[in-house]
């Protein structure tokens, strides 16, 4: 699907971004991948990291999201977009709101015009466990960023981009993680890890599980699906355990915005919910008029069911977990 394309990534030098050019250059032989990004040091540094081969079929463009004239520069003969570019850190958008929602929401509507413009195949646009139920400004603004990119499909009219978000929680390994904190901390002869709340729970991805859910993503998508991986939950504190296991946790109590357990398929939508053998689709609240409205088989032959009423899929009452010993074989590999 991605031989002899050209794929524009937004955000494209943080650790997803990285690792999926990566996946992307391994296993395909793209005509060119576009890294589209605002810090010029990350872009040099990534640049280094790969073959000189490699690199001739990168290009690396410095921009913002909020500039729409760029994005229209950089998506000029592009067949996809993944958009991962994102002001993600829940603390910074408390006391930031604007910058968020500049980045998040407003961001968001300039890839879709854009997008739109240059005649682009397929976007899909990262989303996060938090944007359900948001009870931060965060998760608000990727709620709005997903509503924005599904009601997209409505307005394309028979033009063929399509657009569809990808929903999932917190990535083990990825920069701001708690993962390469607690790491760092006990490097630096911590002898007790820091633990919000020793009832938090969370949803564990690894990167390249995240990019390949992604491009597999992609495929099957026809425009307006809200994917979820099928992926394990972790109580916090047996992930504390599992790298310090001779300490006690220091309980510092919940951080603003920041919720006791996350929900990625809530329960007042369960009634638009199909279940596949690895994933989930949320189909759209509204009917489009040009596009592909039955869901329940994906463009690549899958076939989806409906979930019971009532369902809702929560890392509190997730029926896959991650044990310790799983858990520090993944943290050796980072």
């Amino acid at each position: 699907m991605f031989n002899d394309k050209d794929i524009l990534i937004t955000g494209g030098t943080g650790s997803f971004g990285r690792v999926l050019a990566q996946f992307l250059l391994d296993g395909y032989k793209p005509n060119r991948i576009v890294i589209y990004s605002r810090d010029e040091l990350k872009q040099i540094e990534m640049a280094e990291s790969f073959t000189t081969s490699q690199r001739s079929q990168l290009r690396f463009f410095i921009g913002d999201v909020r500039d729409s004239r760029r994005l229209r520069r950089a998506m000029n003969e592009i067949d996809y977009v993944i958009h991962a570019a994102a002001l993600k850190h829940v603390p910074v958008a408390e006391y930031n709101p604007m910058e968020c929602i500049k980045t998040n929401v407003l961001g968001a509507s300039n890839i879709i015009e854009e997008a739109i413009d240059a005649g682009v195949k397929s976007v899909i646009a990262l989303s996060t466990d938090k944007a359900t139920h948001p009870v931060n400004l965060y998760g608000a603004s990727k709620l709005a960023s997903d509503k924005l990119f599904v009601a997209a499909n409505n307005v394309v009219g028979k033009q063929a981009t399509r657009f569809a978000v990808v929903r999932y929680g917190n990535v083990i390994g990825s920069r701001g993680s708690v993962v390469p904190l607690f790491k760092k901390l006990l490097s630096e002869g911590s002898t007790s890890l820091p633990l919000t709340d020793p009832r938090m729970t969370r949803f564990w991805i690894t990167l390249e599980q995240g990019a390949n859910f992604v491009l597999k993503c992609l495929e099957r998508m026809y425009g307006g699906e809200t994917f979820i991986p099928k992926i394990p939950s972790m109580k916090m504190v047996d992930m504390i355990n599992a790298m310090a296991p001779n300490s006690e946790p220091k309980i510092i109590g919940r951080r603003p915005g920041e919720k006791l357990h996350e929900v990625m398929c809530p329960a007042d939508v369960c009634h638009r919910v199909l279940e596949y053998p690895d994933y989930y689709v949320i189909k759209p609240s509204i009917s489009y008029t040009d596009v592909h409205n039955d869901f329940t088989v994906s463009a690549i032959g899958e076939k989806g069911k409906s979930v019971a009423e009532g369902f809702e899929y929560n890392s509190a009452t997730n029926t896959e977990w991650l044990s310790k010993a799983d858990f520090l074989k993944l943290v050796e590999t980072l």
